[in-house]
């Protein structure tokens, strides 16, 4: 399911349609951030994203949820909040240890560049989790 996931987020993104930024898959649901391509409308990505990705949900037995959660975010606001969100999902969930990497986590390159230094080698602080 990741493969398909991955392979969504390369097409849309060599299609100018997103750039996702960072994404975390938990058992039940996806968290996604990703920057609108130029003149590009959130439900068109959003029915070009899930639409691709249903054969690939309905092989493992899975659907997609009705409707979704957005927020838009200004162009001056700190990310930052919302990649360590994303980040700890599946450790404030208590899907691992704090130790172990999570495998359905992915950070483009360019903000791994600035966020992955932020991290205990790629895993959160232990007191990121209090």
């Amino acid at each position: 399911m990741l493969a398909a996931l991955d392979d969504q987020r390369t097409r849309l993104e060599l299609e100018s349609y997103c750039q996702v930024r960072t994404w975390v898959v938990m058992p039940d649901h996806l968290h996604l951030l990703f920057t609108l391509g130029p003149n590009q409308e959130l439900s068109e990505v959003l029915r070009l994203f899930k639409g691709r990705l249903t054969p690939a949900l309905r092989h493992h037995d899975l659907s997609w949820q009705d409707g979704y959660y957005e927020h838009h975010m200004r162009p001056d606001e700190d990310r930052l909040p919302v990649f360590l969100y994303i980040f700890l999902n599946p450790y404030r969930a208590k899907l691992l240890q704090s130790s172990e990497k999570w495998p359905g986590y992915f950070c483009s390159t360019d903000d791994w560049n600035w966020f992955g230094p932020l991290t205990n080698s790629e895993v959160p602080f232990p007191e990121w989790l209090r």
